[in-house]
C-alpha cells in the first residue's frame, strides 16, 4: 500500500490531503493551549479564594480560629491551595512537553511538505517539457510528409503535362525529392523523441513520482504518530497529577476527621470563663418583719467583714451584695418582682468589685486600657497576664542571645585587634543589660498579677495552672504583703501603685540568686580537636590536638563552639580548630567540620 502506486495522479489531491493535516495539527495545538490558560486561570482563582478565606493577622479573626473545626477550614484552604499549584503544574507540564514541541514539530512539517512538493512540481514540469518536445517533432514531421506528398503530386503532373520544358519537370522532380528527404528527417527526429519521451515518462510515473509520494506518505504518517503521541501525553501529564491531588483531597477529609467537637466546647469555656462563682439563693423577704438582708456568701470580693448594707464610691465596705442585683438606696423604697429581678439579672453585667478595678475600668472606657488587665473577668486576666509574662520571657531569651554573641565577637576582637575594637562594643552590652533588667523587672510585676489573680480564682479541681517557677516563691510573698497593706490601709482600698512598690523592693533582692542554681547544658554531640588552642582569654578553654570533648552548644554563626571537658571545665574555642558529630536525637542536630 503505497501511495507512489495507488495514487499516482493524485498529485494536487495529496497537497490538499497534507496541508489538511497540518491545519489538524495546529488545531490540535491550539486545543492545548487553551486548556493550559484555563488550567492556569483556574490555579490563579482558587489561590485567590483561598487567600481570601484566610485570617488575617493579628486581627481578631485569626485568634478565632483556634477551633478544631476552624482549624479544619485553615488546612482545607491550604490543600486548596496545593490542589490549585497541581492544576499550575499541569498547564507548565502541557505547555512544555505538547505545545512547545508541536509548534516546533509543525514548523519541521511544513518545511519538509514545501520541499517534497516542490520536487514534485519539478517533475511534472520536466515530463510535461518531454511531452512538448514530442507534440513538437510530430508536428513537424507531420507536416513535411505532407509537404513532400504535394510535391511528389505536382512532379507526376509536370511530368504528365506534354506542354511543360523538361527543365521544368526536373525542377518539380528534385523539388519533391527535397521534401521526402526532409520528411525521412523528421521522421527520425520523431521517432527519436517519442522514445526519449516514452523512456521519460517511465521513469517519471515508476520512478521519481513513487519515490517522492512515498516521501509524502511518510511524512503524513509521522504527523499522525506525533498527534497520537501527544495526546498520550495529554492523557499522561494528568495523570501524574492525580495521587498529588488524591493527597490534597486526603488532607481534607483528614482535616475534617480531626474536628473536636469536645474541644472546642473546652475552648469556649476558656475563652469566655469569667471566674465568677454562682449566686446563691435569694432569701425570703418577710414584709411583716423589718427588712433583713444578708451578705451573699458567693459575693466576689469573699470578705467576711461587719454586716453594713451600703456601698460607698470610697470602697471602705469590707462585704459586698450579690453583684448582679442593684441595691436600694432608701429602705423605704417599694420591692420589686421576683421575676423583674430574674430579668435584670439575665440582663445586667457584673459590677467592678472593687475601687482599683472601679478606676481601671473608668480609664478604659476613656480609651486607656489597665496594664493589669484588671478590666477582664479573673479568668481571662490570668490567661492575658500569663500570655504577657510567656512574651516577656522570650523577650528576655533574645536578649541574653544578643549579649552572649556580643561577648563572643568581644572576645574575638581583643584575641584579634585586627577584626575590630572590643570597646566599640561596651556600650551594647551595657545597653542590652539595661534591656533585660527593664524587662525582668516588667515580669517580676506581672508575676505578681499573675499569683494574686490567682489566689482569688476558686480551686478549679486538677486543671493546671501555669506559672513560672523563677519567681513563684517571690510572688507569693508579694501578694501576702499586697493583702496586709490593702487591709492595714486607713480606707481599706488597695492601689496599683502600693502593690507594685512593695512587690519591686522584695523581688529585686532575690532576683539574682534564682540564676545560681542553673542547671548545666546537656550535651548534643562530641568534638574531635584538630589542633591545638590556648584558651587565655575569659570564657575560652585550652586544647590539645586530637582530643575528644563533648559539644554543649554547636556554633551560632559567630566563629566559636561552646564544649566541655568535665564538670568543672567548659568553655568556648573555635569552631575551625574542632570537628563535631552532633547527636542525631538532638534538635536541630547535624554533622559539620
Amino acid at each position: 500500500m503505497s501511495w507512489g502506486t495507488e495514487l499516482w495522479d493524485q498529485f494536487d489531491n495529496l497537497e490538499k490531503h497534507t496541508q489538511w493535516g497540518i491545519d489538524i495539527l495546529e488545531k490540535y495545538i491550539k486545543f492545548v493551549k487553551e486548556r493550559t490558560e484555563i488550567e492556569i486561570s483556574y490555579a490563579k482563582q482558587l489561590r485567590n479564594l483561598s487567600k481570601k478565606y484566610q485570617p488575617k493577622r493579628n486581627s481578631k479573626e485569626e485568634e478565632e480560629y483556634k477551633y478544631t473545626s476552624c482549624k479544619a477550614f485553615i488546612s482545607t484552604l491550604n490543600e486548596m491551595n496545593d490542589y490549585a499549584g497541581q492544576h499550575e503544574v499541569i498547564s507548565e507540564n502541557m505547555t512544555s512537553q505538547i505545545t512547545v514541541e508541536l509548534t516546533r514539530y509543525v514548523q519541521e512539517l511544513k518545511q519538509e511538505r514545501k520541499s517534497h512538493f516542490h520536487d514534485g512540481r519539478k517533475a511534472q514540469q520536466h515530463i510535461e517539457t518531454c511531452w512538448k518536445q514530442l507534440e513538437s517533432s510530430k508536428r513537424r514531421f507531420e507536416r513535411d510528409c505532407k509537404e513532400a506528398d504535394r510535391a511528389q503530386q505536382y512532379f507526376e503532373k509536370m511530368d504528365a503535362d506534354i506542354n511543360v520544358t523538361k527543365a521544368d519537370v526536373e525542377k518539380a522532380r528534385q523539388q519533391a525529392q527535397l521534401r521526402h528527404q526532409m520528411a525521412e528527417d523528421s521522421k527520425a527526429d520523431y521517432s527519436s523523441t517519442l522514445q526519449k519521451f516514452n523512456h521519460e515518462q517511465h521513469e517519471h510515473y515508476y520512478t521519481h513520482i513513487p519515490s517522492i509520494f512515498q516521501k509524502i506518505q511518510e511524512m503524513d504518517e509521522r504527523r499522525i504518530v506525533r498527534i497520537g503521541e501527544s495526546m498520550k501525553t495529554y492523557a499522561e501529564v494528568d495523570r501524574q497529577v492525580i495521587p498529588i491531588i488524591g493527597k490534597c483531597l486526603d488532607g481534607i477529609a483528614k482535616a475534617a476527621e480531626s474536628i473536636d467537637q469536645k474541644n472546642d466546647s473546652q475552648l469556649v469555656i476558656e475563652a469566655y470563663k469569667s471566674g465568677f462563682e454562682p449566686p446563691g439563693d435569694i432569701e425570703f423577704e418577710d414584709y411583716t418583719q423589718p427588712m433583713k438582708r444578708t451578705i451573699s456568701e458567693t459575693s466576689l470580693s469573699n470578705s467576711r467583714g461587719d454586716s453594713k448594707t451600703e456601698l460607698k464610691f470610697a470602697g471602705k465596705s469590707k462585704g459586698k451584695l450579690w453583684p448582679f442585683i442593684k441595691k436600694n438606696k432608701s429602705p423605704k423604697q417599694q420591692k420589686e418582682p421576683l421575676s423583674h429581678r430574674f430579668n435584670e439579672f439575665m440582663t445586667s453585667k457584673p459590677k467592678i468589685h472593687c475601687f482599683r478595678s472601679l478606676k481601671r475600668g473608668l480609664s478604659l472606657k476613656l480609651g486607656a486600657g489597665p496594664e493589669d488587665f484588671s478590666n477582664l473577668p479573673p479568668e481571662q486576666r490570668r490567661k492575658k497576664l500569663q500570655q504577657k509574662v510567656d512574651e516577656l520571657n522570650k523577650e528576655i531569651q533574645k536578649e541574653m542571645d544578643q549579649r552572649d554573641a556580643i561577648t563572643k565577637m568581644k572576645d574575638v576582637y581583643v584575641k584579634n585587634p585586627q577584626m575590630g575594637d572590643p570597646g566599640s562594643l561596651d556600650h551594647k552590652l551595657i545597653e542590652v543589660g539595661q534591656n533585660i533588667e527593664k524587662l525582668r523587672l516588667e515580669v517580676q510585676k506581672f508575676e505578681a498579677w499573675l499569683t494574686e489573680v490567682e489566689g482569688r480564682l476558686p480551686v478549679r479541681g486538677d486543671q493546671a495552672r501555669r506559672q513560672s517557677g523563677m519567681y513563684e516563691a517571690q510572688t507569693a510573698t508579694s501578694v501576702n504583703n499586697c493583702a496586709q497593706d490593702r487591709e492595714s490601709s486607713p480606707d481599706g482600698s488597695y492601689t496599683e501603685e502600693q502593690g507594685q512598690e512593695n512587690e519591686l523592693k522584695m523581688m529585686a533582692t532575690d532576683f539574682d540568686d534564682e540564676f545560681d542554681d542553673e542547671e548545666p547544658l546537656p550535651t548534643i554531640g562530641t568534638c574531635k580537636a584538630l589542633y591545638t588552642f590556648e584558651g587565655q582569654n575569659e570564657g575560652t578553654i585550652s586544647i590539645a590536638e586530637g582530643e575528644i570533648l563533648y559539644v554543649i552548644e554547636e556554633d551560632k554563626g559567630d566563629g566559636w563552639t561552646r564544649i566541655r571537658r568535665n564538670e568543672d571545665e567548659e568553655g568556648y574555642v573555635p569552631t575551625s580548630y574542632v570537628e563535631v558529630y552532633l547527636d542525631k536525637n538532638a534538635k536541630g542536630a547535624m554533622t559539620y567540620i
